[in-house]
């Protein structure tokens, strides 16, 4: 049996969709490099962090908002959805646009991994080359197992030119079109 890729996914995106939407509560769905994909439903640490970015956002940049778990159509052609932790986008920018959203206007995506087996796989690897391919200027990855923030800039050709890999507790640069700096001290409170 040859493995399903994006040329051969296993479903349309609207087939996809009409299974996300009818997805228990229990698990998040996405669709990237044409494959579903479980993403668990995170626990009070990784909450906590997304809150905490948000908190940081609204005070260097009250012009964005950093939108939790916003569906975005992702990957060359829209042919993928994603549900980034966060989103950061100008205010009300979403207001209309359904569940999963075009990428365009979106300045950068967070995602804090989780204590699962496809994380690696997930956040690490897909994820930067799906958010690169949309052309999204930054994607800030919050590694709680590795203890680091990791920033990746300058997308061309479906991947990320530059990624920047920090401790927790360094104070981190986020580039124009974001434009602040992050002191990443608080993440060694909710590491595990």
């Amino acid at each position: 049996m040859t493995p399903r890729t994006t040329a051969q996914p296993q479903m349309s995106t609207e087939e996809f969709e009409e299974l996300a939407r009818r997805a228990p509560e229990l698990v998040r769905l996405e669709f990237i490099q044409g494959k579903v994909q479980v993403k668990p439903v995170p626990n009070g640490n990784h909450a906590e962090i997304v809150k905490w970015l948000q908190k940081l956002c609204m005070q260097h940049r009250p012009d964005l908002w950093l939108y939790p778990e916003q569906g975005i159509a992702v990957e060359t052609y829209r042919k993928g959805r994603a549900r980034p932790d966060g989103v950061l986008a100008p205010d009300e920018h979403f207001a209309g646009a359904g569940e999963w959203a075009a990428p365009n206007g979106v300045l950068m995506t967070v995602e804090v991994t989780s204590r699962d087996a496809d994380t690696n796989r997930r956040d690490r690897v897909e994820k930067p080359d799906g958010y690169a391919a949309a052309g999204i200027p930054v994607y800030l990855l919050v590694d709680r197992e590795a203890c680091s923030v990791t920033v990746f800039t300058e997308p061309e050709k479906g991947t990320y030119r530059s990624a920047t890999t920090r401790p927790f507790g360094a104070v981190v640069e986020l580039p124009e079109p974001v434009g602040f700096a992050l002191d990443t001290e608080k993440l060694k409170e909710y590491a595990d």
